[in-house]
């Protein structure tokens, strides 16, 4: 008889895990589908939704204007050097970029003071200062300060070296 008695506990046991089994399927359908519906938004925010900004980017580009270019006259200083060295010069051809008319028009009058501060500047540089990338960045951003300082509150955007010679 407990033989007989265990296929009936069995058969309960089929009929309780079949309901048990179901809620477990409906919560892993339910859950693949709230990963697939969030991956797809996800994947459609990332790859679609910057498109209407290119648009407007482009618009963008096309308002900004072409930099102005103001001629600085072409400098040539000799470098400082220890007593007894052979003494070398410096030559630079720069030009100042801004950023429209009005403002190269109001540096255009203060050229000789920033032809003054350029060649002071230049003046206390040493022919090691010049050596490598690093030394013509350092005298770019550091003649690009002065010049800024002499036509406030007109801003230059950059000093750009057309030839830089040293001898």
């Amino acid at each position: 008889m407990a033989d007989a008695e265990k296929p009936e506990e069995g058969a309960e046991a089929g009929e309780g895990g079949a309901p048990k089994s179901k809620k477990k399927l409906i919560i892993i359908i339910a859950a693949a589908a709230v990963l697939l519906l969030g991956g797809g938004g996800g994947a459609y925010f990332f790859l679609f939704a910057g498109h209407g900004e290119d648009a407007h980017q482009a618009e963008a580009a096309k308002e900004v204007k072409p930099p102005n270019f103001v001629e600085v006259p072409e400098i040539m200083v000799n470098l400082a050097g220890q007593p007894g060295e052979r003494v070398q010069y410096l030559k630079a051809k720069v030009v100042l970029e801004v950023k429209d008319e009005k403002v190269a028009e109001q540096i255009k009058p203060n050229m000789p003071r920033i032809t003054d501060l350029f060649q002071t500047y230049l003046r206390e540089l040493r022919s090691g200062d010049l050596n490598g990338s690093v030394g013509m960045f350092r005298m770019k951003e550091e003649l690009t300060r002065r010049v800024n300082l002499a036509v406030a509150p007109a801003q230059v955007s950059a000093v750009l070296f057309k030839e830089v010679l040293v001898q």
